[in-house]
């Protein structure tokens, strides 16, 4: 399963997904995070949510993920370098102006909707 939720000062939506059958076994949950990440963008911009310019601040629980998004770090998995650099990508196109927030496991609202 992968998750995301999205808030804006209008709407708060709460997503969970089962993983597309081609990601089944192949996942770690660092994988994981980044496809609800990456999905969760796509999905967001194609409902509207998002909008071409917007300020998306985007809190990760993972040092690495952070590492890797905030800092430019290089991950040594190619699954990952992939997914960022669709991100990244999605991130161009649209204009967005992303913000990134180390937070704590506890507090990712998207685990705790896989966890219900």
């Amino acid at each position: 399963m992968i998750s995301w939720v999205i808030k804006t000062d209008e709407i708060n939506v709460e997503q969970k997904r089962t993983h597309a059958e081609y990601y089944y076994d192949q996942d770690s949950i660092e994988q994981s995070k980044y496809i609800a990440l990456h999905v969760g963008i796509f999905w967001a911009i194609g409902r509207f949510v998002i909008k071409n310019g917007d300020i998306v601040k985007v809190m990760l629980d993972l040092n690495s993920m952070f590492d890797h998004l905030m800092k430019n770090k290089k991950n040594d998995d190619p699954f990952i370098e992939s997914r960022i650099k669709f991100i990244k990508q999605l991130i161009e196109q649209r204009c967005l102006d992303v913000r990134y927030q180390l937070i704590e496991p506890k507090n990712n609202l998207a685990t705790k909707l896989l966890n219900a």
